[in-house]
């Protein structure tokens, strides 16, 4: 019986597979940093003898090429897509025999992109589940917008039929193993908490195979919203053919380099928790923790290509954040600096207040203040504080002047965009209070006016 094994990168939302018999193994999908695939291989006692893309990925840079190399293995990518490295050219309806026992059978099932593939596992010639990559999720599927806007409508319906063929081909005991859905951002709709399905409980519970297709195209539609901004890079870089990644340490920056950087505007990130920058930072730095969305959000909001230093705790909190950024194709950092916020400058350091959506309500009764709001406009629309001024995380660093002037309170959903805003204004010289709290369970609650869709 063979063994499929997860392997989760949360801070992007996805996941890769490794599946094998006890001998052999496929992966699916794999990340840029291949070590992890590689010491599941090794813990698993197998050998990886093939690589499978479902799809040019436009959320992270894929470890598909780089593995196939370091291992041997032949790596399967659709015949329909033009890429400029040798690999095995799968189609729909080919059946590869990675061990007398594990069959795969690729599946066309566009909608995501054009030309993407899923990928049947059969063991002992028993279908045990599919790979799913960006096309039927759990409780959802991937969003079909990511090509431009020309093609969404063609896309959509593609996928509609995509996730109809795999429940119609696959029986109910079969596992559904998407790429994305955790998290990512290629999620159209929600794949709440779930972490294991079956295409039986999809059939049951996932609205592209409940509702009528007219109706699910509608919802489908209005769903969609921003974005991040570096997903314009990936596809092309995954066309080329991206090498292994590079982990080695980034150049160190003194006090002296920090202070040069930062007064040039470069884009200086401080890799701590929301509470201890807000307790005390280098001025003109920028936070994001790196315990949350971290790659998903500096690929976000930083220009690409522009120099990026990080500042870190320790050096293993500097060499965690450089893995999460090579995923993202950011192979290069100006440099590094690791201990506290006293050892990288001479300065006076900065701080600004935390506070709950309850310290909002009272302090509201007492003195003006601006509430801004930078959740995504989904979010908003849905529901947010009467008067609050809008604008999304993404839109904030180009969006700065649009902030009314006196003390700005700002918030998302569960404080770390909130710490990142926050950051951003602080370093413009703005005064500044981040809400470190939950709006769906205490903005209603600390009796603040709420405004509904």
């Amino acid at each position: 019986m063979a063994t499929i094994i997860a392997i989760d990168t949360p801070t992007l939302g996805d996941r890769s597979y490794l599946a094998h018999d006890g001998r052999v193994a496929l992966v699916i999908d794999p990340q840029r940093d291949l070590d992890r695939v590689l010491a599941v291989a090794e813990e698993a006692g197998v050998s990886i003898t093939h690589v499978f893309e479902t799809h040019i990925h436009n959320d992270y840079v894929t470890g598909g090429l780089a593995l196939a190399r370091a291992t041997g293995a032949s790596y399967h990518v659709n015949a329909a897509d033009d890429v400029a490295y040798e690999r095995v050219p799968v189609r729909d309806g080919d059946t590869i025999e990675v061990s007398p026992s594990l069959t795969v059978r690729a599946i066309a099932t566009p909608g995501h992109t054009f030309t993407h593939l899923s990928y049947a596992l059969e063991s002992d010639g028993e279908p045990i589940g599919v790979f799913t990559g960006g096309s039927l999720l759990f409780g959802a599927t991937g969003r079909p917008d990511l090509l431009g806007p020309e093609h969404t409508h063609d896309l959509v319906r593609q996928q509609y039929a995509s996730a109809h063929r795999l429940a119609s081909e696959l029986p109910e005991a079969a596992q559904v193993l998407p790429t994305h859905g955790f998290g990512s951002f290629c999620s159209a709709g929600s794949t709440g908490d779930t972490t294991a399905s079956t295409i039986g409980q999809e059939r049951r519970a996932n609205p592209a195979l409940t509702q009528d297709e007219e109706r699910w195209v509608a919802d489908t539609l209005a769903g969609l919203d921003a974005y991040p901004a570096y997903y314009a890079h990936m596809g092309p870089a995954n066309l080329q053919g991206p090498g292994p990644a590079d982990l080695s340490s980034p150049e160190r920056a003194d006090k002296a380099v920090l202070a040069r950087r930062i007064a040039a505007g470069e884009w200086v990130v401080d890799l701590r928790t929301r509470t201890a920058f807000a307790a005390g930072h280098v001025a003109g730095t920028v936070n994001f923790g790196v315990d949350g969305q971290f790659a998903t959000y500096v690929g976000w909001l930083i220009p690409w290509g522009s120099p990026l230093t990080l500042l870190g705790e320790s050096p293993e909190q500097v060499a965690e954040a450089q893995r999460e950024l090579v995923r993202i194709g950011v192979d290069r950092l100006a440099g590094a600096a690791t201990g506290r916020p006293e050892d990288w400058t001479d300065g006076p350091l900065a701080s600004f207040e935390q506070a709950t959506f309850g310290d909002l309500a009272q302090v509201r009764h007492h003195r003006p203040v601006v509430v801004l709001d930078v959740r995504r406009a989904s979010e908003y629309d849905a529901s947010h504080i009467a008067e609050a001024v809008h604008i999304p995380i993404h839109e904030l660093p180009s969006r700065l002047d649009d902030v009314p002037h006196g003390e700005v309170w700002v918030h998302c959903a569960a404080g770390y965009r909130a710490s990142v805003a926050a950051s951003l204004l602080a370093a413009n010289g703005r005064h500044v209070v981040a809400i470190d709290d939950d709006f769906d369970e205490h903005a209603g609650a600390s009796g603040l006016p709420l405004v509904a869709a």
